[in-house]
């Protein structure tokens, strides 16, 4: 398995209207093409202009081909575009993990 480790940083007060933004517009094409988010976090302490989704895939092709799929949407281009209207996000950073041997897969839902 394969982990999209995607963490997400928002100008301060504008977090909740971005994830409205998303739940109206991305989430819909994003779930076809990816399946669901193995989580899709907001932050209680911390940062809490960040949020944290994981994706998970079998291998790097798998995610090759997914999210190349996503991309050719026209429904996750208006995403992106309603996303980038709002001019929320001010930091994107992506870690691919993969889960060590002596502990369980997460979970797919």
């Amino acid at each position: 398995m394969l982990l999209d480790v995607r963490t997400y940083t928002c100008k301060p007060g504008t977090i909740k209207k971005h994830l409205e933004v998303y739940e109206q517009f991305g989430k819909a094409p994003q779930t076809k093409h990816l399946g669901q988010p193995i989580a899709y976090l907001v932050t209680e302490t911390g940062n809490v202009n960040q949020y944290v989704h994981i994706w998970g895939y079998e291998n790097a092709g798998d995610r090759e081909a997914k999210r190349a799929a996503m991309w050719a949407d026209p429904d996750w281009i208006t995403y992106t575009q309603e996303s980038a209207k709002l001019g929320a996000l001010i930091n994107q950073e992506n870690k691919l993990m993969r889960p060590v041997d002596f502990f369980a897969e997460p979970k797919r839902y």
